[in-house]
C-alpha cells in the first residue's frame, strides 16, 4: 500500500471523482468533449496531485501539490453552476457535488496547514 491510499483526503476525493463520473452520464452526447471531460479531469486530478504530492520530499512542495488539488476542486463547482444553468446538471445532483466539493476542501486545507502547524 502506498502511503497516500491512507490518508482519509485522497480516499475521499476517489469518492469525489465517482460522483462528478455519475452526474455527468447524463450529460448530452455533444458536451462529451466539453464540459463531461473538464469536469471529470478536474475530479481526477484532485486525487492525482495528493497522490503525487505526497511522493514530494519536502513539505513545500506536496503543500503546493495540495493546492493544485484545491484548484480542482473549484474548478468543478464553477462547472457545475454552468452545467446546471444550461440543464444539463439536476438540482440534487448539485447539490451532492456542491456538498462534496465543500467536504474535499476543508480536508486539503487541513492538511496542507498541518504540514505547517506553526504557521
Amino acid at each position: 500500500m502506498f502511503s497516500f491510499e491512507k490518508l482519509d483526503v485522497w480516499q475521499k476525493s476517489i469518492d469525489f471523482a465517482d460522483l462528478v463520473y455519475k452526474a455527468t452520464r447524463a450529460f448530452p452526447d455533444n458536451e462529451r468533449f466539453g464540459l463531461t471531460s473538464q469536469m471529470r479531469r478536474a475530479a481526477v486530478s484532485v486525487s492525482s496531485n495528493i497522490a503525487e504530492g505526497s511522493s514530494r520530499f519536502s513539505k513545500s512542495d506536496f503543500a503546493r501539490f495540495l493546492e493544485i488539488a484545491t484548484g480542482s476542486v473549484f474548478e468543478v463547482v464553477s462547472q457545475s453552476f454552468i452545467s446546471g444553468r444550461e440543464g444539463f446538471l439536476k438540482e440534487d445532483d448539485f447539490k451532492k457535488l456542491y456538498a462534496a466539493a465543500e467536504e474535499q476542501s476543508r480536508m486539503l486545507n487541513g492538511l496542507r496547514n498541518s504540514l505547517f502547524p506553526n504557521g
